[in-house]
This record gives structure tokens, C-alpha cells and sequence, in this order.
């Protein structure tokens, strides 16, 4: 796999002091990111911070253990919101000289991620006790990260390493837009967490159980902003505020969600998965899922077979 070009710069850059989370400070006016990079196994090592940190993994494997949380692998593509003062136990059981283990810490100035919060909640309606500040100032949040957020955290290394006259204000808009998206990736979990009481008195949250129960039918947004209880141009918009993607874009999420299990634990034709899932065209139903999961639906299947 080749090294994005932000982690060749910082490879030139950086001094190597030690062998096991070796650690790179790349600073800016209201943030600070670290880069730790592990070249041998190791186990037990403690980190602790005093600010909130949002981590994100690069590259290699952690064993996480956390105050309040099951153990649990961190993987690239994940990010974990760590509040401050919270101790963390981390083991590397892959980590060597030739494939090291690298992850971002990003430790953002507290007002920054307040304003970005209030900027959320009042587009969103959610109720603070579902926000990320709670989880910033309470317990760590594990995250799996959609395509858009690990673009984003490559960005954020490419900048902080770059002497770019305009860096500061480059990552103003960069963070805070990792924030909200932190914050739609956490309400999403909330909300489909039927044990929540979010479930009775959220708009949202009935259109996404509605959703997951009736995906095989034909559902228009206009059919989800009456279950809403919302003009179409109002559910539109919050729907998205909320959640970071269309009702359409989540609608077809589902579909292909449910599909991958059929093509997984039967031996249907692709076309019936298909309809099946309440795709109307086999087509549509075939650039949909290479564009979620860059593969066809038939090489899907041929990857469980293999």
C-alpha cells in the first residue's frame, strides 16, 4: 500500500527518540496533532491526556483499554473521542521496524469544539445529552469512520505537516468540519439504538426505524417527511444536518446493507437480492453497491465463495 504523501512529509520530518509511540508535535493556533508511531511490540503502555483528543488510526493495530469500555481493536479507518484525564492502557501486538503502528491524536482548544456543538445542535434540534460533548467530557466513543471522514483526517495530516502561510485558518475549517461529522457518526449510533427513549420523542429517529422496517417498499422523501411530520424541504434538510447524508443516500445504505447479508447466506440470483431489497432496477442496484463498497454485486459473491 502506498504512504499518502502527508505521512512521506512527516517521515522527513519527524526524529525517532524511541521505539514505542514515538511521538511527532505538529502545532497550531487553536489545535495540536500528534503522530505516534510504534516499531516493536509492545504491551501495557499508558497514555493519558489533558485535553479532549480525537484519535484516529493510521495504520497497524491497537488493543485499547479504556476506563468504562470493553476491550477493543482500533483500527485504521476508526476514531476514538477520548475526554481529558482519561486513562488509557494500549497494547501493539503487530507492530515492527517495517510496518510500524501510527496513530493521529488531535487535541483541539475546548471553545472551538463547544461552538461547533451549538452550531449542531440549533441545525439539528438533537438534544444536548446525545452530543458529542457529553461523550467529550464523560466516557471515550469509539467510532468506525464513513469515507468522507478518513479523506478528511488525511487532509488534516497533509496541512499540519505543510508550511502553508495559510495553515491556520486551512485547519479552522477542516476541524470544525470534523467535528460535525464526529457528531452525525455519533447520532446516528444514538438513534438507532432502539433502548434509547430517543426513540419516542425524536422525528429522525421514527423515519430511521421506518426505514429499517419498510425498505423492501417504495419510499419517497415526501413519504418520510410525513412520517416526520415535516414539510419535505424541512425533513430534507435536517435529516442531512443530522445524520451527514440524504434520507435517499441512508435509504439505499439499508438496502445494501440488507443485501450484502442475503448475498452472503443464500444462493439467490443478484436480480431477486435486488428486488428483493426494493431496488427497481438490477442496474441501479449494481452501481449503487460498487459505489458504497467498490466492488460489483457479483464479485462481492465471489469473494465469500473464494
Amino acid at each position: 500500500m502506498t504512504e499518502p504523501i502527508s505521512l512521506q512529509h512527516h517521515r522527513n520530518l519527524r526524529r525517532i527518540e524511541t521505539l514505542v509511540e514515538n511521538r511527532t508535535i505538529y502545532s497550531a493556533e487553536f489545535a495540536e496533532m500528534n503522530i505516534y508511531e510504534t516499531h516493536q511490540k509492545a504491551e501495557r503502555v499508558y497514555l493519558e491526556f489533558d485535553i479532549p483528543i480525537i484519535a484516529s488510526m493510521i495504520s497497524g493495530r491497537k488493543v485499547m483499554h479504556l476506563e468504562d469500555k470493553a476491550t477493543f481493536d482500533f483500527l485504521p479507518g476508526e476514531s476514538v473521542v477520548l475526554p481529558s484525564k482519561k486513562k488509557m492502557i494500549i497494547d501493539f501486538p503487530e507492530a515492527t521496524l517495517d510496518s510500524p503502528t501510527q496513530c493521529m491524536a488531535l487535541g483541539i482548544d475546548s471553545q472551538k469544539i463547544e461552538e461547533t456543538i451549538e452550531v449542531y445542535q440549533n441545525a439539528t434540534g438533537l438534544d444536548e445529552q446525545f452530543a458529542l460533548s457529553n461523550q467529550l467530557n464523560l466516557s471515550p466513543l469509539h467510532l468506525n469512520n464513513n469515507l468522507d471522514i478518513q479523506q478528511l483526517v488525511d487532509k488534516l495530516l497533509r496541512t499540519f505537516t505543510s508550511g502553508h502561510k495559510s495553515k491556520d485558518a486551512l485547519l479552522d475549517v477542516m476541524i470544525k468540519e470534523l467535528i460535525l461529522r464526529l457528531l452525525q457518526t455519533n447520532a446516528r449510533a444514538a438513534l438507532i439504538d432502539e433502548t434509547k427513549c430517543l426513540f419516542d420523542n425524536n422525528r429522525i429517529a421514527l423515519v430511521l426505524k421506518y426505514i429499517r422496517e419498510h425498505y423492501r417498499n417504495d419510499i419517497s422523501v415526501d413519504d418520510l417527511a410525513d412520517i416526520a411530520c415535516m414539510s419535505s424541504s424541512h425533513f430534507y434538510k435536517t435529516f442531512k444536518n443530522t445524520l451527514g447524508e440524504t434520507p435517499m443516500e441512508y435509504l439505499n445504505s439499508e438496502r445494501l446493507k440488507q443485501a450484502k447479508k442475503m448475498i452472503r447466506t443464500s444462493t439467490s440470483k443478484l436480480s431477486e437480492i435486488a428486488y428483493a431489497c426494493g431496488f427497481n432496477s438490477s442496474s441501479y442496484f449494481n452501481t449503487q453497491f460498487k459505489k458504497q463498497e467498490g466492488m460489483t454485486p457479483s464479485q462481492f459473491r465471489k469473494t465469500i465463495l473464494d
